[in-house]
């Protein structure tokens, strides 16, 4: 039987099983056609409630399970995520609008994240502290309970794994929300290729839902951490109800990342890495570049080469054809994404390319002049639109990089790399790629932003035991201690 067989999940949601939700169900859309591929099982604030109970009851005998028994399943599920790649890999073309390679890209780092989260388990718990008292002292990790883990649509699979590998592996339970766009491939995925790895029942449970049951997951007495990953607006109102609910909250959120490119950099792969930085993925990434900042002495070259790449890219349905882009999600972002566009043409920006859609597919698009009342420049577009405003010296360069509400990555293309080097110090980011664009991620590697691209680095290593568990102070004496009263 495949991996994703409707049979088990069709309409349903994994609350203790693949049981029918009070939510009723939602239709899972294939934005290249607008057919309807299959339903899931939408979650309501009432479904919410008694998983974080379920949840709550697993998460004793869970954290006590052998660290050995814990890594063993996650390895398990790496490994599955391999074995059953290419059915992932179609529900990620087919319900993300994904390109074959992206697709293939999810599906790697999933197994990879799955390993990587795997030896998070063997490592040490805490440490031992020196203390006064004639006594041993120590700091101890211990998980945090309920995570609640709230997952976007656009890099389903990655997105949702890489929070519930690791909290799962450091002994916590986890409660995942998935986009309703995307619940298959990020989350009905992950829910069946934990079940075939021997995971406990309850220990992973699947809410399909909207903003109504992302906040029910927040304010869920049982769930002390919430790991939340989309934009920027919605993070701001998942961290205020987290606060007042005493909980932490770890915010992955939106970016408007510049490409500085340097009078001495190559401008023919200049040009390659700018447009996989504006148009991978059709430009739905948080990383995506968003603003390219070029001398003024190459401004009219580089222009050139990335209009001549942007008209040979090829769009359409990644099911069907062998092309660079496919759909945006839906016909909601495509408005937006378009709105944008011609905003900033009325208010003075050039159309060097693309500009145009068909359906849901947007041709790659350029834009020349533009500037801080260019609305395609100064916010997250989400699409692919790649706006070149020009820079005379590194302090102007370093202005205009900064003058964002975002800080999430900034990549700078030179032949000096010292002085990229010198260059990103100046500029706050998370993230920071020299001589490449900003679109990168890797398991091993920690992941965040600043300011309004979230609250620093969450993922990857030691982050994220930072982020799933809690430090616990025990003491030991040999005898019990006298006190004068």
């Amino acid at each position: 039987m495949p991996l994703l067989d409707p049979a088990l999940w069709s309409g349903k949601a994994g609350i203790g099983g693949w049981t029918a939700t009070t939510g009723g169900t939602s239709p899972v859309v294939e934005p290249a056609t607008g057919d309807v591929l299959d339903h899931v099982g939408a979650a309501s604030a009432e479904d919410v409630a008694t998983a974080a109970e379920r949840a709550a009851a697993a998460g004793t005998a869970w954290a006590r399970t052998p660290y050995t028994e814990r890594a063993a399943v996650l390895r398990r599920a790496g490994d599955l995520f391999t074995t059953y790649a290419e059915e992932i890999q179609q529900w990620l073309i087919r319900e993300a609008g994904s390109i074959p390679g992206k697709a293939a890209f999810e599906t790697i780092t999933a197994a990879q994240e799955c390993y990587e989260a795997a030896a998070l388990a063997s490592r040490p718990l805490g440490e031992l502290l020196p203390s006064a008292e004639p006594r041993l002292s120590m700091a101890r990790r211990i998980p945090a309970g309920v995570v609640g883990v709230i997952a976007p649509f656009n890099v389903p699979l990655i997105l949702a794994i890489r929070s519930v590998a690791p909290a799962l592996a450091l002994g916590n339970t986890v409660l995942l929300k998935p986009d309703l766009r995307t619940a298959v491939s990020g989350g009905v995925a992950i829910m069946r290729v934990f079940e075939e790895a021997g995971l406990p029942a309850d220990v992973l449970q699947l809410l399909p839902g909207g903003a109504d049951t992302g906040s029910a997951l927040v304010v869920a007495p049982q769930v002390r951490v919430i790991s939340f990953t989309g934009s920027t607006a919605a993070g701001r109102k998942v961290g205020a109800a987290a606060a007042e609910h005493l909980k932490r909250a770890h915010l992955e959120l939106g970016g408007n990342s510049a490409l500085i490119v340097l009078p001495d950099a190559d401008l023919e792969r200049a040009a390659s890495t700018a447009a996989w930085g504006s148009f991978f993925h059709q430009g739905q990434v948080c990383m995506t570049t968003g603003r390219h900042l070029v001398h003024a002495s190459v401004a009219d070259e580089y222009i050139e080469r990335l209009v001549e790449k942007a008209d040979q890219l090829p769009v359409g349905n990644p099911a069907k054809e062998q092309v660079a882009l496919g759909p945006v999600i839906d016909a909601g972002q495509r408005d937006k994404i378009h709105a944008l566009v011609r905003t900033s043409v009325e208010r003075g920006a050039r159309l060097a390319a693309g500009g145009t859609c068909q359906d849901l597919f947007y041709r790659p698009t350029v834009l020349t002049h533009v500037d801080d009342r260019s609305p395609a420049y100064t916010e997250e577009v989400f699409g692919p639109v790649a706006p070149v405003r020009v820079y005379s010296d590194l302090d102007e360069a370093v202005a205009l990089a900064t003058a964002t509400p975002y800080g999430l990555s900034l990549g700078i293309l030179t032949s000096d790399v010292m002085r990229g080097l010198e260059l990103a110090e100046r500029i706050p980011t998370g993230l920071v790629h020299i001589n490449d664009q900003t679109v990168n991620d890797e398991a091993v590697a920690p992941f965040g932003g600043v300011a309004g691209s979230g609250t620093g680095a969450r993922f990857g290593g030691a982050a994220n035991i930072e982020a799933f568990t809690e430090t616990r102070w025990i003491t030991v004496r040999g005898t019990q201690a006298d006190y004068p009263f």
